[in-house]
């Protein structure tokens, strides 16, 4: 690396040359004390290397709350969303998934997780007028085989499912030329996916949707218990991957996760105990979600038509935007729709 494109004072570029730090990155990862240490500079010249440094490797400079009340930086596009195809849900999440961000979808198996993967699959291709990004969408399936039968009934449904568009809108999209299909069987193949051909994608503007269905079972698979410490590495360097690709290409990504019990000790019996189900992956990976939702299958049948399904309850559980809360869906031919309280 050239120091001097740092427009640091002589005698700091000097002192870091012979202290033999080669990139702003090794620079960074020393810590004061010992930058003064290895360099012989003073604590003023460390501060600035340190602030030159960290400059350097920003891509892009931060972003006030100022700016973005006033609109002043259009690449984050904060009031941006894509929408489910679904009012009811939309009104739930205020307009649809953030477009910058990674949002969790967890779910016991059955509950309508891939479902609405498959939904918004349809729902980005739209114009942003009726919901969509006017792109198509990247699925990433790690354990199952692609439901394409599901979503070819999906397609044929769409007239049904979006009677707000006009159907000459809906005619003219090539929804399933648009839906970039990748299976991975391992972590290293992810990263591959994650690292090349989506950014690919992205930068040509052919996807602006990443799903991955589902987060739990390569982690799950691939590291035992006693592994946890170099699981935990991986879950972070895979969920900096996916906000890299979030926020570079103004994508929303979805990302479908499994359940765990949680079983809890009651307090009147020594011997009795409960239990319930809380997203896989722990803290580890909450801690790197922007948004959280839930899919639950409830007990009960919702009627609609010649039509029956199981009734099903989508909750947010945590969001920087939204209050928690919830509303009952139903899985019908034409997708996934809310279930309208009774008046």
């Amino acid at each position: 690396m050239s120091w001097d494109r740092l427009q640091l004072k002589p005698q700091i570029i000097s002192a870091v040359q012979r202290a033999q730090l080669k990139s702003a990155q090794e620079v960074l990862c020393v810590s004061g004390p010992d930058l003064q240490k290895v360099t012989g500079l003073s604590r003023s010249d460390v501060q600035e290397l340190l602030r030159a440094a960290a400059a350097a490797c920003r891509a892009r400079p931060p972003v006030t709350a100022l700016q973005l009340q006033r609109g002043e930086c259009q690449r984050l596009e904060s009031g941006l969303r894509l929408g489910t195809g679904c009012p009811v849900l939309d009104r739930l999440l205020r307009g649809g998934l953030p477009v910058g961000g990674v949002t969790e979808l967890s779910g016991e198996s059955g509950a309508g997780k891939t479902q609405l993967g498959l939904q918004l699959s349809l729902s980005v291709q739209y114009p942003v007028e009726h919901g969509g990004l006017s792109a198509g969408a990247m699925y990433i399936c790690t354990e199952d085989p692609f439901p394409i039968k599901r979503l070819q009934q999906l397609i044929s449904e769409q007239c049904v499912l979006r009677s707000d568009v006009p159907p000459s809108v809906i005619s003219g999209l090539q929804f399933s030329d648009h839906i970039y299909v990748e299976h991975t069987a391992d972590l290293d193949s992810l990263q591959v996916c994650l690292s090349r051909r989506a950014p690919l994608l992205l930068a040509q503007g052919l996807v602006r949707l990443v799903v991955v269905d589902s987060v739990a079972a390569l982690f799950r698979s691939e590291f035992q218990a006693d592994d946890w410490l170099e699981r935990n590495k991986q879950l972070l360097t895979f969920s900096s991957m996916l906000h890299h690709l979030s926020q570079e290409f103004t994508t929303p990504v979805l990302c479908i996760n499994q359940v765990t019990d949680v079983f809890k000790q009651s307090s009147s019996s020594v011997s009795s105990s409960s239990s319930s189900v809380s997203p896989a992956l722990g803290l580890a990976w909450a801690n790197q979600v922007t948004v959280r939702l839930m899919m639950q299958r409830l007990q009960g049948t919702v009627l609609r038509g010649d039509q029956s399904s199981a009734l099903r309850r989508l909750e947010v559980v945590f969001a920087p935007h939204l209050a928690r809360g919830g509303r009952d869906v139903g899985v019908w031919r034409e997708g996934l729709r809310g279930v309208l309280d009774p008046d």
